[in-house]
């Protein structure tokens, strides 16, 4: 991983059923960001998902940043309210839901840790500010 800034990054967001207008919001506004570019790290906000899907148990959203947009895309999050994991992207799938990893908003979730990559493989990487899920 590179200390410059240009780290890859990205954020999974949670929300419950009775937090889904706060969803809906702070994807909006990811989403307006990303496309007046007024966070020019901030490289995709991936789509609303309604379930479980990969490691994540509960309904998300993802976004792929660079290292530097920290500043910027952490107050957002933790002013919505939501939960969130935050964890830069290595070739160690594991490590970086787990060690690397930061929560907001409350404690970690038991995610599926089963189907995370193995070290050295890590399917995130290819599809880095390109797509989500």
């Amino acid at each position: 991983m590179t200390s410059d800034g240009t780290a890859p990054y990205h954020a999974h967001i949670y929300h419950e059923a009775h937090q889904r207008s706060a969803s809906d919001a702070l994807h909006m506004r990811l989403t307006e960001m990303l496309e007046s570019g007024e966070a020019p790290d901030l490289l995709m906000v991936g789509e609303l998902r309604e379930g479980p899907i990969g490691p994540h148990p509960l309904p998300q959203f993802e976004i792929h940043f660079l290292a530097r947009a920290l500043p910027t895309i952490l107050p957002l999050i933790e002013a919505s309210g939501l939960r969130a994991l935050v964890h830069p992207l290595t070739d160690d799938d594991l490590a970086d839901h787990t060690s690397l990893a930061k929560w907001i908003g409350g404690g970690p979730l038991d995610l599926d840790l089963s189907v995370m990559d193995p070290p050295g493989e890590n399917k995130g990487l290819p599809r880095f500010g390109k797509i989500d899920f």
